[in-house]
């Protein structure tokens, strides 16, 4: 049996490269009972029209490819001397004809191709009129509050079947199965693309097409309800923020009621006819008209009751007083805030694993969640809010133990190239050495302890190039106030976490002998999902709410991607805007204070007094607000994203 612990095959690499000769350590027998997550294809999610003002709407990019009927050979005929299926059939054809404005036309092939393999028969409507899936789906979408969603999103057909014509029927059933979609779309997070709001946040969107849900929804009869809101999320953490807005709405009765925006128009009376008419019906839950634009005793009648029951003077008359109460007023700070973080949950997997780590960037902590229940937990550092942690889903895979550092092309350029050119040895003075890599070279920090990564990282390969590790400036973790890395999250107790995940083939002990032996690679027993994922209100089973700092501004800007604010937009998270005046080479300490406007630079540590600082095991108090802020080791730049220093994108 080969030893289970191997050394890099190349000094500083630190992620083995798939078809090549990197080593791979063997990995101790995976645990019986361990499962892993499934992996559905993700989806990019369409974009809200009016997500965020002034950013541009990037190219569509949508849901997975329609089914082989909506793309290759001519479609099967409609059911013959189906007059409804006919007019179904028409209808999908026609490149002009909107189901619900925000199902492109990838969707509306898919919808095309299930209603192909039942020959554009109605599926929802039968002689005399919904059929018990059709009643459930209603009653889920018309309940769509009670997850956050907006039940205005998901008109429900109007329908009168002793009366309708074939092609009312056709209408209707196209209509509720655009709604349904949508709505399992946006309960997966089709509501915004979480990319606009920051390119830090690229979470993979499991978004399921319009054909899947068609065909799991329409046979289920009576239970079709129940799997419409199976597509919301069922974490723990979202139902109890689940939970906590229904508590909040039942403190303000008259949030129980769906709102309506009506355009603008005349004031209406009994008897006249408005195409705003339909959308007052769906709001009072009326039906059975012959003319739905006919603003009839009925509909008067219920704008009187709603007058009433605000106070206003009963007439019936839907005037320009009524129409501002029936679109209601913006949530409330906290509703508009559960709402927000509930967003949140959906740009997670549906499944997180049953075994899994679990970093909330603002909370500064990391938790590893196996069947719910908390194995280990610790306090970690996160980003800066000019350099902040991303926001998306990966899997750990291995961890390296006596890890090298590569400095990055901003340091090296602004600091290690002019002191080579003014002292070849001026990086071996330092501790670090040279490394030749083509026709350029990169500067490498070799394992120790004062390696910027400390004596373990570990690994989840993905586009931004972070990962958990150590560090040698643990001082930092007895601080409340913990965004001061440059993007990876740093691990308050590396190795005990590392028991944790590694298994029991890894205690602590074991990894500490290999301390100061080189770098090693050290494979997990399966893959573990990571989420680094972002709250900032956390609900507890009895209710109660505990407010976290929005380090970033990102539940700012999902408030008003959701429309739920209008305040202005906090700066992107990693924006630095240009400021005129001389630039200071060299990196900033982690943790130092801004220079107040108008005094004099204060001037960095010398590279090699830092270096010789060192390495702290005891927590320093934080100090005093009229103290300047000094760490007690400050390293050159710990923690820049880079496992070899090559750009990524965006992040230099």
């Amino acid at each position: 049996m080969s030893k289970p612990v191997t050394e890099m095959s190349e000094p500083g690499t630190d992620t083995p490269k798939p078809g090549t000769d990197a080593p791979q350590a063997e990995a101790p027998p995976k645990p019986a009972a361990a499962t892993e997550p499934s992996a559905a294809p993700p989806e990019a999610a369409p974009v809200q029209p009016a997500a965020l003002p002034g950013s541009p709407a990037p190219p569509p990019a949508d849901a997975p490819a329609a089914p082989a009927e909506a793309s290759g050979p001519a479609l099967p005929p409609p059911a013959p001397g189906d007059p409804v299926a006919e007019v179904v059939a028409a209808r999908l054809a026609d490149p002009n004809f909107s189901l619900i404005r925000r199902l492109n036309t990838k969707q509306r092939e898919a919808i095309q191709a299930f209603y192909a393999l039942g020959a554009f028969k109605s599926v929802w409507l039968t002689e005399t009129g919904w059929t018990e899936a059709a009643k459930a789906v209603i009653a889920r979408l018309q309940a769509a509050g009670e997850d956050g969603l907006d039940p205005l999103a998901y008109p429900i057909p109007l329908l009168d079947p002793p009366h309708a014509k074939p092609a009312d029927r056709a209408e209707a059933d196209l209509k509720l199965s655009a709604a349904a979609v949508l709505y399992a779309r946006d309960a997966r997070g089709s509501r915004i693309e979480p990319s606009r709001l920051s390119r830090f946040i690229t979470p993979k969107l499991d978004l399921p097409a319009a054909d899947a849900v068609l065909a799991r929804l329409t046979p289920a009869a009576a239970s079709a309800g129940g799997l419409l809101q199976a597509y919301n999320p069922a974490q723990p953490g979202y139902l109890a923020l689940k939970a906590k807005l229904a508590s909040v709405r039942a403190q303000q009765p008259n949030r129980a009621v769906p709102m309506v925006r009506l355009p603008k128009g005349p004031a209406l009376k009994t008897g006249m006819r408005d195409p705003r008419v339909p959308l007052i019906r769906a709001r009072f839950g009326l039906g059975g008209a012959q003319d739905a634009t006919a603003y009839d005793e009925g509909v008067a009648t219920a704008v009187a009751s709603f007058q009433r029951e605000r106070g206003m003077k009963a007439s019936g008359v839907l005037d320009p007083a009524t129409v501002a109460a029936l679109a209601g007023s913006s949530p409330g700070k906290q509703e508009a805030d559960i709402l927000a973080n509930m967003e949140r949950w959906r740009w997670l997997p549906a499944d997180l694993g049953r075994t899994h780590v679990f970093v909330n960037i603002p909370e500064y902590k990391v938790r590893v969640m196996r069947d719910g229940r908390v194995l280990d937990e610790a306090r970690v550092i996160v980003g800066k809010p000019d350099s902040p942690t991303p926001i998306f889903s990966g899997e750990m895979t291995y961890a390296v133990v006596n890890p090298s550092w590569t400095v990055p092309p901003s340091i090296l350029k602004s600091q290690f190239l002019p002191g080579l050119a003014r002292d070849p040895n001026y990086a071996a003075r330092l501790g670090y050495q040279v490394v030749k890599r083509g026709n350029g070279i990169a500067i490498r920090q070799p394992p120790g302890e004062r390696n910027a990564l400390g004596f373990i990282k570990f690994m989840f390969p993905n586009d931004h190039a972070v990962y958990l590790h150590d560090t040698p400036n643990r001082s930092l973790f007895s601080r409340s106030e913990r965004a001061l890395s440059h993007g990876c999250v740093r691990v308050d107790d590396p190795f005990r976490f590392a028991q944790v995940v590694l298994g029991p083939h890894w205690p602590t002990e074991r990894l500490q002998k290999l301390i100061g032996k080189g770098e090693r690679t050290v494979m997990l027993p399966e893959k573990l999902p990571v989420h680094l994922a972002y709250f900032t209100l956390e609900a507890d089973s009895t209710g109660s709410l505990r407010s976290l700092p929005d380090l970033y501004g990102v539940n700012a800007r999902v408030k008003v991607a959701l429309g739920l604010s209008s305040e202005a937009l906090p700066p992107e998270a990693g924006h630095k805007p240009k400021v005129a005046g001389p630039k200071v080479a060299g990196p900033k300490p982690a943790g130092a204070p801004a220079s107040a406007p108008g005094a004099a630079p204060r001037p960095h540590r010398d590279l090699a007094q830092q270096q010789a600082a060192p390495r702290s095991g005891h927590r320093r108090p934080v100090a005093a607000a009229t103290e300047p802020e000094e760490p007690a080791v400050v390293q050159p730049a710990p923690d820049y994203f880079g496992e070899t220093g090559a750009i990524r994108r965006g992040w230099w």
